[in-house]
């Protein structure tokens, strides 16, 4: 379970990393040489953490900390640097990075998923003015998903960055407190994809991935279908999920080196799967429920203690950890 202890760890990982320059990887393309510039130079906010998504969902799990543990001293902290850092000015410079050349495909969908999520999770503080503030870059990247949804043909299954139920997972959350239309947009593409899915084999992880491609669809069905609707196509999607099979959806992964950033991906998948598994359990039978929730403790168990000790997991596994948790 989630707890004031737990909390205040996780805050202090994030506040340790999210302004942390240096290593970074940056999505940046380069149209002449005066486009060689620093992180902190094209992203005036998301500069730290390694990479700008992880720097947004750091973000996420230190504003959502803050509103679930308002005690903790690490609360404080946040607020200061947020202060510092969501100001309208970063924010319009962030703005600014989305109208340059070749930047369609700048984080999409992971980045522009957690970024709703982060305005999403901004609006329900209500004492503070980042909400309202984050809206503008909100509503880009809304933009972005309502031009690119009808024109994506086919959805993308992988375990990483691309995959596209994770993604819509997250910015319904935000169209449904937001843009009624993004939301039915979404609920019909994710419909059209993944309605009709059965039988599904179970072919993960790969080597590199930190989502379950067949749990991420999953848990999105569920949104998508209400406990009802989601039954049914749960029945026929793993139909011998009740006696543990496929088995590798139940097995936690194997991490044979942390400080290989790509083997690191898999302690996200075991707790990225944790969240989908307790996600799931309520709209479950009660002898499959029961097995969902230990399976979903034993790839907790698998991961939690690996949060930090190495940057390649340190700058964002925290932030999956307590989407595990919170469930």
């Amino acid at each position: 379970m989630l707890t004031p202890e737990i909390a205040a760890r996780f805050a202090r990982i994030a506040l340790g990393h999210v302004t942390r320059e240096y290593p970074h990887k940056l999505d940046h393309v380069m149209d002449g040489p005066e486009d060689v510039l620093s992180p902190s130079q094209l992203h005036p906010i998301f500069h730290g953490s390694f990479d700008w998504h992880s720097c947004v969902h750091g973000w996420w799990l230190m504003l959502r900390l803050r509103r679930l543990f308002p005690d903790l001293p690490e609360a404080r902290q946040i607020e200061a640097l947020a202060e510092e850092m969501l100001t309208p000015g970063k924010i319009a410079g962030e703005l600014a990075y989305l109208d340059r050349a070749y930047s369609g495909g700048f984080e999409r969908p992971y980045g522009w998923a957690w970024l709703l999520a982060l305005h999403r999770e901004a609006q329900r503080h209500e004492d503070q003015p980042w909400g309202e503030d984050l809206a503008p870059l909100a509503a880009a990247f809304a933009d972005r998903f309502r031009l690119f949804l009808p024109k994506l043909t086919y959805p993308l299954r992988v375990g990483t960055h691309f995959n596209t139920a994770f993604a819509l997972t997250l910015a319904l959350e935000w169209a449904k407190a937001n843009d009624d239309g993004l939301a039915e947009l979404i609920r019909r593409r994710a419909r059209d994809w993944f309605e009709e899915d059965r039988c599904y084999h179970g072919w993960e992880p790969g080597g590199d991935e930190f989502l379950s491609g067949g749990l991420s669809e999953a848990l999105l069905m569920r949104a998508v279908l209400g406990d009802s609707g989601f039954a049914a196509w749960f029945d026929a999607f793993l139909p011998e999920a009740v006696v543990g099979l496929p088995r590798s959806l139940f097995t936690p992964a194997i991490v044979s080196d942390r400080s290989d950033g790509k083997i690191a991906h898999l302690d996200g998948l075991n707790l990225s799967r944790a969240w989908c598994w307790r996600g799931l359990a309520g709209a479950l039978d009660p002898a499959l429920a029961d097995l969902v929730l230990r399976t979903a403790d034993e790839h907790l168990d698998a991961s939690l203690p690996h949060v930090a000790g190495d940057y390649m997991g340190e700058h964002w596994l925290a932030t999956f950890a307590l989407l595990a948790l919170e469930r």
